[in-house]
């Protein structure tokens, strides 16, 4: 019965993902950043996943609750934030060469569904615990605060969002390549943090950043995918970037985030990256990063760690390397230990350039 109830429940929020699509055209600007947002670190296959990791802009005592699909397939229900705009990431905790994707997302009533697919090198579905987080925004930021969104389907943004309410594109470039114009939310120099997640239904994928050039009209980004193996793919994919705020488009609350640029990915450390914009603590404090072993970063992030709270990496190169989580970060005495992030190219370990972000949810 048990196992009948499941399938059901399934079924039901397939169908009203079908009925609702998968994201929609953002709405008119208007609201407050952000207007919804929510978080977690899945930890099982079904019901509630790790308290300590789980956050978000609903009200108590609602949790999130997880329930499996298929073979490395998770539903994760956000409760009462359903959206049909926003943008969705994840990313696999492993001890092996994985990663995870977003499959769908969107509304069921009143419930956020984001359908998380995971898959080892190679494309074989397999199970990992992953970090979750889903936001939509609108509104106006000042700067030098920055956010920004796309959902991407392969073909056209089906959802945006742009802190200083400019309109941003996507330009193809070649097979699994697209230039990403961000405009509106130019800095001098690199500063910020991006994130870059593969949505695909039906293939295994992943994606990251692969060149960055900021400037003060905008942000240009170049994002690239490649299908399970290492061969570019035309895929779906979401981007968020963020500057002085959260992953989850907040701030103040939260009042401790931090994010970190991993840009000399041989450099043994401990080292904090430069230029000063790369590297964000919303206390003051600093962020270091060192070498655990080849392909593996000990960041810390000093003097806001605060639970609940949640970690999202994503890698950054012109090849085809990805990242993820080894272990859960440790977080006391205020401080967060993500030991470690670690990349591959194919199944094996490489030093490799890497984004990672911080949120607690206060």
């Amino acid at each position: 019965m048990r196992r009948l109830l499941a399938v059901l429940g399934r079924l039901l929020i397939a169908a009203a993902l079908l009925a609702t699509g998968l994201a929609a055209t953002a709405g008119p600007a208007g609201a407050a950043v952000p207007d919804n947002w929510g978080f977690a670190l899945v930890d099982t296959t079904s019901g509630v996943p790790d308290p300590n990791h789980q956050a978000g802009s609903w009200p108590a005592p609602d949790v999130v609750t997880v329930f499996p699909g298929g073979p490395g397939q998770t539903y994760v229900k956000f409760p009462k934030i359903a959206s049909k705009r926003g943008v969705a990431h994840v990313t696999a905790i492993s001890q092996t060469g994985q990663w995870c994707q977003v499959q769908k997302w969107g509304p069921s009533g009143s419930d956020e569904i984001v359908v998380v697919q995971c898959y080892l090198y190679g494309g074989t579905p397999a199970w990992s615990r992953f970090t979750v987080v889903f936001e939509e925004s609108s509104g106006a930021l000042p700067a030098p605060e920055a956010f920004a969104t796309i959902a991407w389907d392969g073909g056209s943004i089906i959802s945006e969002y742009n802190s200083s309410l400019g309109v941003n594109t996507v330009t193809p470039t070649s097979t699994g390549v697209w230039t990403v114009w961000l405009p509106g939310v130019g800095s001098s120099g690199q500063a910020g943090d991006i994130q870059v997640t593969a949505v695909d239904s039906s293939a295994p994928a992943r994606c990251k950043v692969s060149a960055w050039s900021p400037s003060l009209g905008g942000q240009k980004i170049q994002v690239r995918c490649h299908d399970a193996t290492s061969i570019p793919y035309k895929t779906g994919w979401n981007l968020t970037y963020h500057r002085e705020r959260a992953v989850t488009g907040a701030a103040i609350p939260p009042k401790y985030f931090g994010y970190v640029f991993d840009n000399m990915p041989a450099n043994p450390g401990p080292y904090t990256p430069v230029p000063a914009g790369v590297s964000y603590n919303s206390v003051g404090s600093f962020n270091e990063i060192r070498s655990a072993a080849v392909g593996q970063r000990l960041v810390t992030f000093h003097k806001i760690g605060v639970l609940p709270d949640h970690v999202q990496v994503t890698a950054f190169g012109p090849g085809p390397e990805y990242c993820n989580l080894v272990t859960t970060w440790a977080t006391y005495g205020m401080e967060v230990i993500v030991r470690n992030v670690v990349c591959y190219n194919g199944v094996t370990r490489v030093d490799q350039a890497s984004m990672v972000t911080y949120t607690s949810a206060y």
